[in-house]
């Protein structure tokens, strides 16, 4: 068996680090959202983390952690990738606390539930032409039958919140396309920053025409609001651009969909939000869904050819 080398097993146990961060930040969204409001608690988040991560972006490049964009058009590129990348952010995060906010929606329900984006994205490959595996498919349907006893057999049933997370799943894998389409031509945490930069101003109308923001409000969830733009958005990003420098992709999308066990235990333990059993058992089936969605072709056994005759 090879053995792990040094730089792998800190890449490993940094990605750890960054579900960690992830999962616990559904108790601080659920937490702070109720007592600011959906766009404010996004917005604030959102600027936070764009200002850590501004702060962030000289140290990597002095580090070589990080690629600048010289020429105009690069920059052209960075700025187009970001502000459709954010657009994208814009609608999942907003749905995404809408939906946590719900009543009944707790933090390791909703987790699982937005996790599901690993799942869509082989999926809406096929508009861009790309083939989804046997695996993807078999992911698809143990996630609907998941998403089924997480819902609807749950205490509260199939509601409003549920559609929202669903459709904040659907808006994450949009915006993973996104990524995926600019990351290799720009320098990821430059356009993390651009794309939360976005989701700030964006949300500020919102959040000043349909909500109430109040500096006594933000004093009461500083808390929330610091670990949700500076480690949830700034400090876990960019652990998670280091370490994926020396981890298997395979590995790494493992690893970081532990999001949704740590946002379960992380309400659980913290926020006293227990599931019932036919909800732990579609957790359960949708994990397992999300591995499978994660898998290589190459897991699968090759068709054997026939010899000529």
């Amino acid at each position: 068996m090879k053995r792990m080398s040094a730089r792998t097993l800190r890449g490993n146990l940094l990605l750890l680090l960054t579900a960690l961060i992830w999962g616990v930040a559904f108790v601080a969204q659920k937490s702070g959202g109720a007592g600011l409001g959906a766009f404010t608690i996004i917005g604030l988040r959102s600027l936070i983390g764009s200002a850590g991560l501004m702060l962030v972006i000289p140290l990597l490049d002095k580090l070589g952690l990080s690629r600048k964009s010289d020429s105009p058009a690069q920059r052209r590129t960075l700025w187009r990738g970001g502000i459709l990348c954010g657009l994208a952010m814009f609608a999942a995060t907003n749905l995404q606390q809408l939906g946590l906010q719900g009543e009944g929606i707790s933090e390791g329900k909703a987790a699982f539930i937005t996790a599901l984006y690993i799942v869509l994205v082989p999926i809406l490959g096929l508009f861009l032409h790309r083939r989804a595996t046997v695996l993807n498919w078999l992911g698809v349907a143990l996630a609907a039958v998941g998403l089924y006893l997480l819902c609807a057999m749950g205490e509260t049933g199939f509601g409003v919140s549920d559609i929202l997370l669903l459709l904040c799943a659907l808006m994450f894998s949009v915006q993973i396309m996104i990524v995926d389409r600019f990351s290799p031509k720009v320098d990821g945490v430059r356009l993390s920053c651009i794309q939360f930069l976005v989701v700030g101003i964006l949300n500020l109308p919102l959040m000043f025409l349909l909500e109430t923001p109040s500096w006594a409000g933000v004093q009461n969830h500083l808390g929330e609001l610091l670990y949700l733009g500076l480690l949830s958005s700034g400090v876990a990003y960019t652990l998670q651009i280091i370490a994926q420098k020396d981890t298997e992709p395979t590995t790494a999308s493992l690893l970081m969909s532990l999001e949704s066990v740590f946002g379960a235990l992380a309400g659980w333990l913290l926020a006293g939000h227990a599931m019932g059993g036919y909800e732990i058992l579609g957790c359960v089936l949708m994990f397992t869904a999300i591995v499978l969605a994660q898998l290589p072709a190459s897991t699968l056994p090759k068709r054997r050819e026939k010899n000529a005759v």
